[in-house]
């Protein structure tokens, strides 16, 4: 992998979409005509990125322990010129921690130590994506990844629905302070988009939430990606835009 690619896909096939369904399943005719079932690694409404009869890009993988060869990874997107937008949320915190790794985000500021996976929270039952911590330890800095596709123009929207799981998430990162740094870093899955701000007409309780969070000292991170069949490339921050 070259220094400024943190994500290479493998060969993908190009296809069009005919329907999504049972949140995990989408069908999709190849360009070789034939049609196939082909996992939808994203549980959400996908809004503005799902569209019947769109272009697909799929990977392909025969692993006998598989239950679906196929694989949905990224959907054309025309809502300013067309663009791909990522599909699989599995993406993203592989490539946050490939980002880390490379200390690619100074926005973070110095760390020695990586840790994926950590629990928290008051009842203990979350898990925030990422902990870093300096060489003594402190501070820590708990990092929670969120997948972003929806846009309008090319603001970049959080989120598309409304999500209680999101709310609890932005709760217990501002309980951390001032204790612990707390980041929430949106992961803008599609590179025509600018500018970030939270989806208040998806979930008004949600950009209030997220606004309190950032009053009480919480970092937002909207990272930018260029997304290509050929793989994921960081663009650096997108503005903040909370007004």
């Amino acid at each position: 992998m070259t220094a400024d690619w943190f994500y290479l896909f493998p060969p993908l096939l190009e296809g069009t979409l005919l329907k999504r369904y049972k949140r995990f399943f989408a069908d999709i005719e190849l360009e070789t005509g034939e049609t196939v079932v082909a996992h939808c690694p994203n549980t959400g409404p996908m809004t503005g990125v799902c569209h019947i009869g769109g272009r697909v890009l799929v990977s392909y993988n025969p692993d006998p322990k598989r239950k679906l060869a196929y694989t949905w990874e990224l959907a054309e997107v025309r809502d300013t010129v067309p663009t791909w937008a990522g599909v699989n949320t599995a993406l993203p915190n592989r490539v946050v921690k490939s980002l880390l790794e490379a200390r690619q985000i100074p926005e973070l500021g110095d760390y020695t130590t990586i840790r994926p996976e950590v629990r928290y929270g008051g009842d203990g039952k979350s898990r925030i994506d990422f902990v870093i911590a300096g060489p003594d330890a402190e501070p820590v800095t708990y990092i929670e990844v969120k997948n972003t596709t929806w846009a309008k123009g090319t603001l970049a929207l959080f989120p598309d629905t409304v999500t209680t799981r999101g709310q609890k998430h932005l709760k217990e990162l501002t309980a951390l302070i001032p204790q612990a740094q707390a980041v929430m870093l949106y992961f803008i899955n599609r590179g025509d988009c600018t500018t970030f701000a939270p989806g208040d007409v998806a979930d008004p309780t949600y950009g209030l939430l997220l606004r309190q969070a950032v009053a009480q000292g919480v970092k937002v991170l909207p990272c930018r990606f260029e997304v290509t069949p050929a793989g994921l490339r960081y663009l650096g921050l997108a503005p903040l835009r909370l007004n």
